[in-house]
């Protein structure tokens, strides 16, 4: 009997180590378990940081392709892919977004993101300006075709287009001011409603912003409160915080360059980036920034209605064209023709120019604005706060 029961002792205190030792080996494994999950979620922040950069370094290095409309739909189409990868990293995090301070900063983000929306609707007006003035151009080419003699009847038509594009690049530069807006009942403003109507185009209510409205204080409201996350913010986030101060920067100068790029109400650039160079997608960024504001502060471009490349070679052919016209007399001499045929040829490759991007444009403001209305409802269904925009 006694050796019976050290034998049981012997095997109970066996079992017994073996029960401690697979409960370490379990506590291990799950801590191990935890150490990657943390490993792979800063693993991926830390990726999605890289990709931003790597974006705004792409876009800062295409120097001679700054401001025009292929530089602009370059602009779209990173914040299209880095809002798609930021909402994939919030939906991974989803149970991080109920609690602070998450849930203050994702419903901050998405307030800012809301005010996007006015943007891109300004900013489709904008392009649909631009669109009359390419239907404008296009009179011109048509009545001083290459294939014709140019008649006194081919000029009279050119110039009444030439004439009405003018105006309607003057009318938009004034009503760039929300001060020109409320003092204008009268005068070059009904020519602009008239040329509006003329030309068949009438848009859709929700694609407008009121008279009042002004891209200027929208993009300020955008960036208002914009500061980099805190250290225990961060921590509390498991990095989350600066993924979504990353993305509301992205959003802030994406709207900031197309406010810059194309004509809407009350344009102003004179927003406050405050951003800390701990993240390296500021230099870069930063270094468009400088580059957009030494652009609008050229003698030439100051008062301009967008500082997109494409207008201002509408400006500088109508210009050149308008003074052209006035200086010529009938019948024509061989010289002065040639000079006409020489502007016509310069008109013709800022139409195609226009023709082949204004579409693709347009529908990338249209994805943005789809994006961002979606990213939304998603996060606010997460919150448990509501289906989309106010």
């Amino acid at each position: 009997m006694p050796a019976t029961t050290d034998s049981s002792a012997a095997a109970s205190f066996t079992n017994i180590g073996r029960s401690i030792l697979s409960l370490r080996r379990d506590q291990v494994h799950s801590i191990e378990g935890m150490n990657m999950q943390h490993h792979d979620a800063d693993t991926e922040l830390e990726s999605f940081q890289k990709r931003v950069t790597d974006r705004f370094l792409d876009l800062s290095s295409s120097s001679d392709e700054l401001l025009t409309l292929s530089w602009v739909q370059k602009l779209l189409q990173s914040f299209l892919i880095s809002q798609d990868e930021f909402r994939q990293i919030l939906f991974r995090n989803k149970s991080q977004l109920h609690k602070p301070p998450m849930d203050r900063l994702i419903a901050d983000y998405f307030e800012r993101s809301v005010k996007a929306l006015d943007v891109c609707n300004a900013i489709r007006d904008g392009i649909e300006q631009i669109r009359q003035w390419q239907k404008l151009i296009e009179i011109v080419l048509i009545a001083l075709d290459n294939k014709k003699l140019i008649g006194e009847g081919h000029f009279r038509r050119a110039k009444k287009a030439m004439v009405d594009l003018a105006i309607s690049m003057l009318d938009e530069k004034e009503s760039g001011s929300a001060l020109a807006n409320r003092n204008r009942s009268f005068g070059r403003n009904n020519v602009r409603d008239n040329l509006h109507k003329s030309l068949g185009h009438f848009r859709s209510l929700s694609w407008s912003v009121s008279r009042s409205w002004s891209a200027a204080r929208q993009l300020q409201a955008i960036g208002n409160n914009l500061s980099a996350p805190r250290s225990h913010e961060i921590m509390a986030t498991n990095g989350l915080a600066n993924l979504v101060f990353t993305m509301s920067f992205v959003l802030l100068f994406v709207m900031w360059a197309l406010v810059a790029a194309i004509p809407c109400q009350d344009r102003g650039l004179q927003v406050h980036f405050s951003m800390s160079r701990q993240f390296s997608w500021a230099a870069p960024m930063l270094m468009l920034h400088e580059r957009i504001m030494e652009e609008s502060k050229r003698r030439d471009r100051r008062n301009a209605s967008g500082l997109l490349r494409e207008i201002y070679q509408i400006e500088k052919s109508t210009r050149l064209m308008n003074e052209l016209l006035d200086s010529a007399q009938f019948p024509i001499t061989e010289e002065k023709e040639g000079e006409v045929r020489q502007r016509v040829l310069e008109l013709s490759m800022v139409f195609e120019s226009i023709k082949g991007g204004l579409d693709p444009l347009e529908g990338q403001v249209r994805e943005v604005f789809h994006k961002i209305v979606r990213s939304r409802t998603e996060g606010l269904d997460s919150l448990g706060k509501g289906n989309g925009p106010d």
